[in-house]
């Protein structure tokens, strides 16, 4: 460095081939890591030090450039430290560009949030660079705003490419949001729809929360986007990432100093808008003091202390309940209450005049509404539902899965007839406790596919099988449930659950087709049958089940939709687990080699992790049956 200011020449190529073949061969970390703090502290003040760092890049070879500028990218401390070090590589470079613009965030996804905040600062801070930041905000729309994009990448990538889109909109200023506005507009329509699509709810999130966003920066005075959503730590991040992060402190994770400076800054608003009161109320007219205080405050109220609430009596027929839900006299609201609370218990202690009514009383259920504000009454006309099916399995299921597929239903109706469908089953096959013990009654499903249900209510039961499963007792004496050898009560009735929903999947109708934009009911759908085929294990019909659930599966193995994806191969394992691997060997033998391939395709091709890991453990699943068929002596 002592002979530049000379004036004599000086080549670092050498130099800058070294490093790139340093770096292609996987020791960026070791070079980089003591390289980069040396050239930061160099380039800070002395413009010749950036002009040989500029250099030392640039005369890197193209077959080694995306090693080098990864590694320096990954390394730098912050934007501007990365700026200072590279220069204007990237409008020099066409190589750099591409690993820089395309590669780092179109094809990879793996890269941490400071990275991506490091590369997309680093564009933003030449106006020569930041043309190319507008064109890698528009692909990367392009990308999040395309239905085929979301139905086959991975959520992760999603993920990543809607960070990328926060870290820009974050960098843009007024002029460029003004020239881009429409644009901006036309990708948040298309993208937000694309996304509400998607059965995942983390999908669903993103595009919520991108959508917000890019609303919040066309619209600076106009109403914006705003939807309801559960707020979680990766919405959070992502609404932080809104906000321009100083190009000097580039913060890896959740920018918690973000979320403890905003309350701080809006704490000055405070103190004016609580002194406004106390203005209005000094410079009141004595008139409007006067009626102020010529008010009902100073009344003495009456004692109702001793007041007590009267307790409307529930029906105790299941005729009167039919007629109190479907009367519509708004008298009646508590007597309707009352009534839906006491509905479950009231059909389970008579049978024989539930089985009179039983499919009217299912079709009551299923079209009831909320008339009041009932805590539960989601949980309470679900459970009145199950109880009216395991009191009369086959009529009432016949009921239901008919109307599964008819006309003039809600969404939402057709989901809370596969959620009755399966709690049920669960309560027919699972045995029935007979003898006096502490946890008397029936017992909960453990299958709960409800949104927003509470699994967490048998965890007594939970924690006294692990006590009595790690405790030695000598003697337990009369504390012994007894289990009554009884048959299972869903074996009977397994094929009507089963049979009538696989039956008319690919017909569709004018409010409803599966096979179309109602993907969200189908992928509950095939969950729903994964479950009935594994509740039919032992029974009759099991093997009749598992060939046409395989058919079902073959028919839809290529479904765009993750959520579908994923309910076709736990029917696979439901089939493996449920039916002998004799009968498979024996009646599905073709289909079974067929499966076998596709799963190996799904393991190494599908773009969802679930879906890979359930095709793995499919796989393995069918090799230790096939072991333990082949140990067993003929």
């Amino acid at each position: 460095v002592s002979f530049i200011p000379g004036g004599l020449d000086c080549s670092i190529s050498f130099v800058s081939h070294i490093l790139g073949k340093v770096c292609v061969h996987g020791r960026q970390k070791e070079i980089l890591g003591v390289l980069v703090p040396h050239l930061t502290d160099l380039t800070k003040s002395d413009c010749i030090w950036q002009r040989i760092c500029w250099r030392l890049v640039e005369c890197v070879p193209d077959r080694w450039m995306e090693a080098v500028v990864l590694g320096f990218v990954q390394g730098a401390p912050g934007a501007d430290v990365l700026s200072r070090l590279l220069g204007n590589l990237v409008m020099k470079n066409k190589k750099a560009q591409f690993v820089v613009t395309q590669k780092m965030l179109l094809l990879q996804y793996g890269h941490t949030t400071a990275v991506l905040q490091n590369l997309l600062g680093y564009l933003s801070l030449d106006s020569l660079r930041r043309t190319l930041l507008l064109r890698v905000l528009q692909e990367l729309l392009e990308t999040w705003s395309s239905s085929s994009a979301v139905k086959h990448s991975p959520a992760e990538q999603q993920l990543y490419i809607s960070k990328a889109i926060l870290i820009c909109l974050s960098h843009l200023k007024e002029p460029e949001i003004e020239s881009c506005r429409q644009e901006l507009l036309t990708s948040m329509m298309e993208g937000v729809k694309c996304h509400l699509d998607s059965s995942l709810p983390q999908l669903r999130h993103l595009g919520m929360v991108v959508a917000e966003s890019i609303s919040l920066k066309i619209n600076t005075e106009g109403p914006v986007l705003k939807f309801e959503y559960e707020e979680d730590d990766e919405t959070r991040e992502l609404k932080s990432l809104l906000v321009e992060t100083p190009p000097f402190c580039v913060v890896p994770g959740l920018p918690d100093n973000d979320k403890s400076e905003k309350p701080g800054a809006a704490l000055p608003l405070v103190p004016e808008s609580n002194e406004k009161p106390h203005t209005a109320a000094s410079v009141m007219p004595d008139e409007e003091l006067d009626a102020e205080l010529d008010s009902d405050d100073d009344l003495t109220p009456y004692d109702m202390s001793e007041d007590k609430e009267l307790k409307i009596k529930a029906p105790v027929y299941i005729r009167d309940c039919i007629e109190v839900l479907t009367g519509s006299r708004s008298e009646d609201v508590d007597k309707w209450e009352a009534t839906v609370k006491a509905l479950e218990s009231l059909v389970r202690k008579n049978p024989a005049a539930t089985r009179e009514v039983s499919v009217e009383l299912a079709k009551i259920l299923l079209h009831l509404e909320e008339k009041t504000c009932i805590e539960g009454f989601v949980e309470l006309r679900q459970r009145a539902q199950v109880a009216v099916l395991t009191t009369d399995p086959i009529p009432v299921a016949k009921y239901l899965t008919s109307q599964f597929y008819s006309l003039n239903y809600s969404l939402r109706q057709r989901m809370d007839i596969l959620d009755v469908l399966v709690l049920a089953a669960q309560e027919l096959s699972c045995p029935k406790f007979h003898g006096k013990t502490k946890h008397s009654g029936a017992q909960k499903p453990c299958i709960q596919l409800l949104p927003g249900s509470d699994s967490s209510k048998d965890w007594r039961r939970i924690v006294d099988e692990r006590i009595k499963s790690k405790t030695r007792r000598f003697d337990m004496g009369q504390s012994h449930v007894e289990l009554a050898s009884r048959p299972n009560e869903f074996n009977s009735v397994a094929g009507h659950f089963f049979f009538p929903l696989i039956q008319y999947f690919d017909r569709p109708l004018t409010t409803f087709d599966l096979l179309g934009e109602d993907h969200l009911v189908l992928g509950r759908l095939v969950h729903t049958l994964a479950i009935l085929m594994y509740l039919a294990v032992n029974t009759v019909a099991v093997t009749a089940m598992g060939k046409a659930l395989l058919e079902f599966v073959w028919a839809l193995r290529f479904h765009t939709d993750s959520y579908v994806r994923q309910g076709l191969l736990s029917c696979i394992s439901s089939l493996l687990l449920s039916v002998p691997m004799e009968r498979i060997l024996a009646d599905m033998t073709e289909e079974l080699l067929e499966t076998q391939s596709w799963l190996g395709d799904v393991m190494e091709k599908d773009p969802d992790g679930d879906c890979r890991r359930l095709a793995l453990q499919n796989l393995l699943l069918m090799e230790n049956l096939k072991k333990k068929l082949e140990a067993v002596p003929s």
